[in-house]
């Protein structure tokens, strides 16, 4: 009697995936490479990301997404994407008026501007074969929610918005797919980090709780389970589309 194992939702499919190293990105990568996709899991953390090499379907590479030498490399080396999942990002805290030219342009280059280098290098391989999905790294912070302390950052979350609309529309005759997912608070190293930076973390971790309605965090692993729908045939009729996963947070 064969025993086969079970079918992935994404088998067959290559998937590049930045910010692959930790939270969200790392959670996404490991979900894909369950569902049976070859992942090629990028990040500027090396040693981090070597920790993803415990699983087979994963490839890992190091990049840095705010150079365009290297994601143009990157996509030469690369002969088919099937899914291209932009998670890079970079959460600014203070108003406008704590927000420096450095802080500006470190964030929109970082949280919209990588997004617009991977896309432009790897769109043309999903034109080639008329199939693809790119799924891009929003936030309920934006266009959807104002948050106070987050003005770059809502400001950069909510153009990741509207560029997704427009490959959406621009491409949707050539059976590209562009989808965004805005999460609420997500309990990850970099939000841990953050709490631990503040003047009274304990504080700070208890004003996050309390915003939550739902009374927790996301974990990174409840993103990766729409992530995963997002990059699958199943979501095949979806596009334009941004995916609130906040817990209520918005409502």
């Amino acid at each position: 009697m064969e025993s086969g194992r079970r079918m992935g939702r994404l088998d067959g499919k290559v998937i590049v995936l930045s910010a692959a190293a930790q939270g969200i990105g790392r959670a996404c990568a490991i979900a894909f490479c369950k569902e049976g996709a070859t992942v090629i899991a990028t990040d500027i953390n090396e040693e981090k990301l070597k920790e993803l090499q415990l699983y087979s379907g994963i490839q890992i590479k190091v990049l840095d997404v705010t150079r365009k030498e290297q994601i143009e490399k990157l996509a030469k080396e690369i002969e088919r994407v099937d899914v291209l999942f932009n998670c890079a990002g970079f959460v600014h805290h203070g108003t406008i008026l704590d927000c420096e030219d450095k802080d500006w342009e470190f964030t929109m280059n970082l949280n919209v501007g990588s997004m617009y280098m991977m896309i432009r290098a790897f769109l043309p391989k999903m034109l080639a074969e008329k199939s693809g999905h790119i799924i891009n790294m929003s936030s309920v912070a934006s266009s959807i929610k104002g948050v106070v302390n987050r003005c770059v950052y809502s400001t950069s979350k909510a153009a990741v918005i509207g560029l997704t609309k427009s490959v959406a529309a621009d491409f949707i005759e050539q059976g590209i797919k562009c989808n965004c997912v805005c999460p609420g608070t997500v309990d990850t190293p970099s939000l841990r980090d953050r709490i631990q930076a503040q003047p009274n973390p304990e504080q700070a971790l208890q004003d996050f709780l309390g915003r939550q309605r739902s009374g927790r965090m996301a974990t990174a692993e409840e993103v990766a389970h729409l992530c995963v729908y997002l990059a699958s045939d199943e979501s095949a009729y979806v596009t334009g589309r941004e995916f609130v996963i906040d817990g209520g947070w918005s409502l």
